[in-house]
């Protein structure tokens, strides 16, 4: 899996539901990052992005940004990478008052937008929701959603309790099948 694909997917929402199979699949949001801060007095933010590289964000032309309950489109006018950080110009937002308005605001993107993943890799979004079962065909729960630490990612499974189960492919996950919405592992249920 690529960092870039490595982006945070939304956590919550009514089109967070398992959606595999059907054609919503590309019509949900995909969380990259959130608004952080503000720079200047023009109406700039820091981002807080997922993608990697950090300033990756900045390549979507148009952004969903989630405030309060409410989802806005919006439109990313410059963006570049500050230090540690990402700088953003959106569209009507001209002054530091407004920018402040959209602190810690999500920032996602149609899944529909992202491109296409490379030849064995796969976005961390598409896994979330899918069935995780055992080689053995036990049911271990659904995927809610997965964490990078250092050495390799991790699966947080819930099924009828929470597992964290390694995601490496070959060793630990054996298949991978987005169609029928499964990834089947070589894992010890008991675990």
């Amino acid at each position: 899996m690529s960092a870039e694909q490595r982006q945070r997917p939304e956590r919550s929402g009514s089109d967070r539901a398992n959606r595999h199979g059907d054609d919503a699949q590309e019509d949900r949001r995909v969380v990259l990052g959130r608004i952080s801060g503000l720079y200047g007095v023009k109406g700039w933010v820091k981002v807080f992005s997922h993608t990697q590289p950090r300033e990756g964000i900045t390549r979507y032309p148009e952004w969903q940004v989630k405030r309060g309950k409410e989802w806005l489109a919006m439109k990313v006018e410059s963006g570049r990478r500050h230090g540690k950080t990402v700088v953003v110009k959106l569209a009507g937002i001209g002054d530091r008052d407004a920018a402040a308005a959209l602190h810690d605001a999500e920032v996602a993107v149609w899944r529909s937008e992202l491109p296409p993943a490379k030849e064995g890799e796969i976005y961390w979004t598409d896994l979330e929701g899918l069935a995780v079962r055992t080689i053995d065909g036990v049911d271990l729960g659904r995927i809610s959603h997965l964490v990078e630490t250092g050495s390799n990612d991790v699966m947080v499974v819930k099924g009828e309790r929470q597992r964290l189960v390694p995601f490496i492919r070959e060793q630990v996950v054996t298949r991978i099948d987005l169609d029928e919405g499964i990834v089947e592992v070589d894992w010890d249920p008991e675990f």
